[in-house]
């Protein structure tokens, strides 16, 4: 018996870290030249309904040269018992150590992820810093979101891919495969790489600050080294690698479901939101390739539901009749649709019963805000009327259950607009005992995250509410949303603290991360590990203040700490944006066919690709 096999009825949901699970690649170490482990730095579950990771299993496997192999962030009671037994962090394919692996592959989903990062590392025998890992180290690298402000993970990883990964992998890892076959020296990789198109190579760069803090430049210290990484984008979505036959899980996962994203981008303009400026430019699929990937993951996998999925997917062009179509082929079979956060400017009664012609899934929507002042500032671009009339249809037709979503913390809120979402949440509900859904089964659940400045968006100019704001807008709304029927839900403002230090932060913070670690501090995304003293502790071992991150102003024409990563978005387009929201003037979206001029289409040589009608 080896050791794994003594550990796993030690802990808690063994089959995390079984592998075998239904459609798993195994390929001979011995037949390939490159191995790649993909790491997501959380648990199984969470990882498992990670999209990116069938699409980078997929594109990877299908390589003769190279296999990619799952690793993911073990629970504390594995960790625990790894530690105790001597068991490096191993991948759940072939149970090999990831030391072992050539490539090391993090995606960065969310900044309360970053210790995780850490302790993989360190579980697997890696050491934590770039600059003291040697040629027999795996190279480490990283993409997803976070990687648009790296800054504050600069000091771990030693590539970060910039944008699509897609577009990008391929030939990042046949660089790699070279480097390996000429013998190269790391760091004369790492030069070598960072000349490829949407890769950033922070050891590459010099960061200085001003006598103030902030930084002043972020420049690259070797020649030929780019000053601005520019993000990779696909550009033929509806060709674009997707996988036919995804793993399957053993256990049960967060989504559990068959995931069929219809369309990349958005072209909303929500001013908060960075996915939306991220993913730009809008790219859809056409109903054809919908239907026939759709076909196929069934046939593959099983699941009896099928969610399509995107930033927005009411905003597909064709959603209604790509879904008449699937129910149509799948219905029988009982496999049903469903839908993520939908908007509700557009939702549709039709849309609704189709959806619901198997099973009712629940429905939410994402006002975001209470008042129309506060949307039209953050453009969300949905009306009280839309609202009401939508949830009004949709408890008509059946449902009892609705979700809305609301932020709180953001920029010129205030008390009215926190009374805004206690109206608003009270009228639905009152909707709802109109059209005499049962009282033992009528529920408004209220769900308020906090305002956290993203980089890249027309908001990053803007400060956090402080901590204390935060809990007193959250227990102003506890008070007033306790009625029958209504439920309220709140995330940790500490925790919504944390992340938007990360998300603003600069390359100092790397000491409070090693500091975090050091204290215990993982998995800080689940309520039940975050530990706001131990972050602050590790900010004053670090000698760093906190609030001077997330709570202060940028100035528009100063430096920020992400400058040197070109989303595609101009900085002139977003500091417009800003000064409109102050203004509570709206943009109009580019699908209407007046371009906004958020520079992204010149500058990437890209443009909007609508599906139009089936």
């Amino acid at each position: 018996m080896d050791v794994l096999d003594q550990i796993l009825p030690l802990v808690k949901k063994p089959a995390r870290y079984a592998g075998g699970e239904w459609n798993a690649v195994h390929k001979e170490w011995s037949d390939v030249d490159l191995r790649v482990a993909f790491a997501f730095p959380d648990v199984y579950e969470v990882g498992m309904s990670y999209l990116g990771l069938q699409i980078f299993y997929e594109i990877v496997n299908r390589r003769v040269d190279t296999l990619m192999e799952r690793v993911f962030a073990p629970w504390p009671d594995m960790e625990e018992k790894m530690r105790e037994y001597n068991l490096p962090l191993f991948s759940l394919e072939s149970r090999r150590p990831v030391g072992d692996f050539d490539v090391v592959a993090f995606t960065l989903q969310y900044e309360m992820s970053f210790t995780n990062v850490l302790n993989m590392l360190d579980l697997s025998g890696i050491p934590l810093k770039s600059t003291e890992r040697d040629e027999k180290c795996p190279l480490v690298i990283a993409g997803g979101p976070c990687a648009f402000n790296p800054e504050p993970m600069a000091a771990f990883i030693d590539l970060f891919a910039i944008g699509e990964g897609e577009e990008l992998i391929s030939e990042l890892l046949d660089s790699v495969r070279k480097g390996k076959q000429r013998a190269l020296p790391r760091r004369d990789f790492l030069l070598e790489a960072s000349r490829l198109p949407g890769v950033y190579a922070p050891g590459l760069y010099r960061v200085e600050y001003r006598t103030d803090g902030a930084v002043s430049k972020v420049k690259p210290v070797q020649e030929g080294v780019p000053a601005r990484v520019t993000k990779r984008i696909v550009r033929d979505f509806d060709q674009a690698p997707f996988p036919r036959r995804p793993l399957v899980p053993s256990t049960e996962v967060v989504h559990d479901r068959i995931m069929l994203e219809v369309l990349r981008g958005c072209t909303r303009g929500c001013r908060f939101c960075q996915a939306g400026m991220l993913n730009r430019p809008v790219r859809e699929k056409k109903p054809s390739t919908v239907l026939e990937q759709a076909a196929a993951l069934v046939e593959s996998t099983g699941y009896d539901e099928i969610s399509l999925t995107s930033l927005s997917t009411s905003d597909y062009t064709p959603v209604s009749k790509v879904i008449k179509s699937l129910l149509d082929q799948h219905a029988q079979r009982g496999v049903g649709v469903s839908l993520p956060s939908l908007r509700v400017d557009n939702f549709s009664v039709e849309l609704a019963k189709e959806v619901q012609r198997v099973r009712r899934s629940s429905l939410t929507f994402a006002p975001e805000a209470g008042t129309q002042r506060l949307r039209d500032v953050i453009n969300k671009g949905v009306t009280e009327e839309d609202l009401l009339e939508t949830t009004a249809a949709a408890f008509r037709e059946g449902w009892r259950a609705i979700k809305l979503y609301f932020m709180i913390g953001l920029p010129t809120e205030t008390d009215e607009d926190l009374d805004g979402i206690v109206r608003l949440a009270k009228e639905v509900l009152d909707l709802g005992r109109k059209a005499r859904v049962p009282r033992n089964k009528l529920r408004v659940t209220v769900s308020v995250s906090s305002f956290v400045p993203k980089a890249h968006t027309p908001f990053q100019w803007e400060p956090q509410d402080t901590l204390a704001e935060l809990k007193r807008k959250q227990d102003y709304l506890a008070v007033r949303l306790k009625e029958r029927g209504l439920v309220f839900n709140y995330h940790d403002a500490g925790l919504s603290f944390m992340e938007a230090v990360f998300a603003r932060g600069d390359r100092r913070l790397e000491t409070v991360l090693i500091h975090a670690l050091e204290l215990g501090c993982k998995f800080d995304g689940w309520s039940e590990y975050f530990n706001l003293e131990r972050w602050l502790e590790a900010f004053r071992l670090s000698g760093l203040e906190p609030a001077w991150y997330a709570g202060r102003r940028y100035d528009y024409e100063g430096p920020l700490p992400w400058d040197h990563i070109n989303s595609g978005v101009s900085r002139r387009y977003l500091a417009e944006e800003h000064r409109r929201a102050l203004s509570g003037v709206t943009t109009v979206d580019c699908r209407t066919g007046d371009c906004p001029g958020c520079g992204l289409c010149p500058d990437l040589e890209a443009k909007p690709s609508l599906a139009g009608g089936v």
